[in-house]
């Protein structure tokens, strides 16, 4: 285990904290002082806590479980990817994909989906397809590729989480926390360390302060691989590299199936035959005698309907006969209609009789005329 030193703490900045309108109150404990306007962390509690951090990691290695690191910094995505990868760890340096520790057999989907385009393209599997589809699958292998990168070898859980800046990873802590698995983080004087299992109280934006914090947890991790035995580390490595089918990395074994038993033959009991004949007798005896009732009554119903329906038969008759008009009506309607119609033909004839007259006189006139000129 890597040993680190107040000097070097001091020299990397790990002390410089956040203004002072910007702290948690519970961080007091592990203020310093304050100095125009941030807050100076205690470098001695600092080093405590990253000893008692570097324990915890030691602890989960042995039991052959790997490290998650976490930070999606950009100015520090860099040292964190490359410190895990050389302790062999596992890390996320792209955005938190919810439910990844909650949700960790969807994750898994993805994974086996990823490692599936990755092996279609090792051996031009998709030379045959058309480019609009070639293109779409690059783009899909692209994506699942930026964000699962650093966990595509993860076949379970992990042991524990580091993570560089606490607040802005609040949902890998909560998902971390709900599932019982231990976090490791460095808490700036802005972090909840109520929240983190073993706080780091540090500086977590500058470059030289987490690199310093990393390599001190990366070379635990390291040195502590190399103590466990060779057939543990074999086993360990075996059981990564198989897709588990649970959460906690063990096969589920089916049940064996059960055999039906066959069904008691029932012996033939002749009383009960016979009662059940008897009974069947009886009620096709009463369905007869009820059958018969039925069509008496059906019988009596039609024969009272026919006297009926001979008197609603002549009702219709008289009352079309009352509706319709009689012939002597309609002919005095007629003759009143008769003489008004004369009396308008004379009106008639009488305006042309004066109207022809009047024609004469003014043709003879305009004869008279013509003769003059």
């Amino acid at each position: 285990m890597s040993e680190v030193r107040l000097d070097q703490l001091l020299e990397a900045g790990v002390h410089f904290g956040h203004q002072t309108r910007r702290w948690n109150p519970k961080m007091k404990p592990f203020i310093f002082t304050e100095r125009n306007g941030i807050h100076i962390i205690d470098l001695r509690k600092t080093l405590d806590r990253l000893q008692v951090a570097q324990q915890a990691v030691r602890e989960v290695v042995l039991k052959g479980e790997r490290v998650l690191f976490v930070c999606t910094k950009k100015q520090l995505r860099s040292v964190v990817e490359q410190e895990a990868q050389r302790c062999g760890s596992f890390y996320v340096t792209e955005r938190w994909l919810g439910g990844m520790l909650t949700n960790f057999q969807t994750i898994r989907q993805q994974i086996r989906r990823l490692k599936e385009l990755e092996r279609g393209v090792e051996e031009n599997a998709f030379e045959f397809y058309t480019k609009k589809e070639q293109l779409m699958l690059d783009r899909e292998r692209a994506k699942l590729d930026k964000y699962l990168v650093g966990v595509k070898d993860m076949g379970r859980l992990p042991g524990a989480l580091f993570v560089v800046d606490a607040r802005r990873e609040l949902i890998a802590v909560k998902e971390a926390k709900k599932l019982g698995i231990p976090v490791i983080a460095i808490t700036d004087t802005n972090a909840d360390p109520d929240l983190i299992d073993f706080p780091i109280p540090g500086n977590d934006d500058a470059i030289r302060s987490v690199t310093l914090i990393a390599t001190a947890i990366a070379n635990t991790i390291g040195s502590t691989r190399k103590e466990v035995p060779d057939e543990e580390r074999r086993r360990i490595e075996e059981m990564e590299a198989t897709t588990y089918s649970t959460e906690t990395g063990e096969t589920t074994e089916k049940e064996a199936p059960k055999r039906r038993r066959p069904r008691r033959k029932r012996r033939p009991r002749p009383e009960v035959i016979a009662a059940h004949l008897k009974d069947d007798e009886k009620g096709q005896e009463s369905d007869d005698s009820d059958s018969a009732a039925e069509s008496g009554d059906e019988a009596e119903a039609k024969a009272a309907e026919k006297p009926k329906t001979k008197k609603a038969k002549k009702a219709k008759k008289e009352d079309a006969e009352t509706k319709k008009p009689k012939k002597e009506d309609v002919e005095s309607k007629d003759e009143a209609e008769k003489p008004k119609k004369k009396k308008s033909t004379k009106k008639k004839a009488a305006k042309k009789k004066k109207e022809e007259p009047e024609a004469e006189a003014d043709d003879a006139d305009s004869d008279g005329e013509g003769e003059e000129e």
